[in-house]
């Protein structure tokens, strides 16, 4: 799976969390999900869960804990994926 696939899912796996829809529109690699898509910290771990069944993977607490940016979040899903393979 590319970078911007993992990407693409990730997008899709956040929209339905996002309290500020007009910065998905922009959502890159540096964006903060807390702070420029205005998600709490409750739907962090839903993301995170979510992440978790849609790429059949098991995040970790330490790493759980750094997705905090979409590049972040892209990195530990591509990191864990690429040890599955």
């Amino acid at each position: 799976m590319t970078r911007s696939e993992i990407t693409e899912k990730l997008r899709d796996i956040i929209t339905a969390y996002v309290q500020n829809k007009e910065a998905l529109e922009t959502v890159g690699e540096e964006t903060d999900l807390m702070r420029d898509l205005k998600i709490n910290s409750q739907h962090l771990v839903d993301i995170i869960l979510d992440t978790e069944v849609a790429f059949d993977i098991e995040i970790d607490d330490d790493s759980a804990e750094k997705m905090l940016t979409v590049g972040a979040a892209v990195d530990i899903v591509e990191a864990l994926l690429s040890k599955k393979a």
